[in-house]
């Protein structure tokens, strides 16, 4: 395969992809749900905690930052917070195993009221559903962000989001698509002015 058949193939799968997912009006009103969620979170004081492993912890880490810095405009920093820090992740996987890395932090800070989203291209990341069970039993609100099939996080999650693909990628490119949105959508609500 040529170099250019690469990009119009992986292009291509992702427009399908997003076309595929934005055709489903039950994932569209999952989505408006998200966005509630959160902004009901962030009127009543409560924070925002995300988790994932690999490129998804490197999502969570990209949501909770736009939260905390900015998105499109200057205002105030809203609460969020990506679990999994190094030395964290390091003495709890040490002394506990890796599955309560997410879990163990989440007992610590999380409070009734906040809100917890655990991202998995699979669904079934093990310390992810800890988390999501650790959040549920302090009355947290979580939402799953998802691919393939759902897994078990499908089922476990208050508000799950399953994007319609199998293949990681095509997932992980969504799930930045459905973390800008949710933004968006939560500073139009509570900073109008910056639009």
């Amino acid at each position: 395969m040529e170099i250019r058949d690469v990009w119009q193939k992986s292009l291509r799968e992702a427009y399908n992809t997003l076309t595929q997912f934005m055709e489903d009006s039950e994932l569209m009103a999952k989505c408006e749900q998200f966005s509630e969620h959160l902004i009901r979170t962030y009127e009543k004081g409560g924070s925002l905690f995300t988790c994932g492993n690999g490129g998804s912890h490197c999502d969570a880490m990209h949501f909770a930052e736009e939260l905390t810095g900015r998105f499109c405009k200057d205002r105030r920093p809203l609460g969020a917070l990506a679990l999994g820090d190094p030395s964290h992740t390091t003495c709890v996987s040490n002394d506990y195993g890796f599955d309560y890395i997410f879990s163990r932090q989440i007992e610590g800070l999380g409070r009734k009221g906040d809100m917890l989203v655990g991202l998995s291209t699979s669904g079934n990341s093990q310390n992810v559903i800890e988390a999501v069970n650790k959040a549920k039993e302090l009355g947290i609100t979580t939402v799953a962000l998802l691919g393939k099939s759902g897994g078990k996080l499908k089922e476990l999650a208050d508000l799950s989001i399953v994007v319609p693909a199998n293949d990681s990628g095509r997932v992980q490119e969504m799930h930045i698509k459905l973390i800008h949105t949710v933004i968006e959508t939560v500073e139009r609500k509570l900073f109008p002015e910056n639009y």
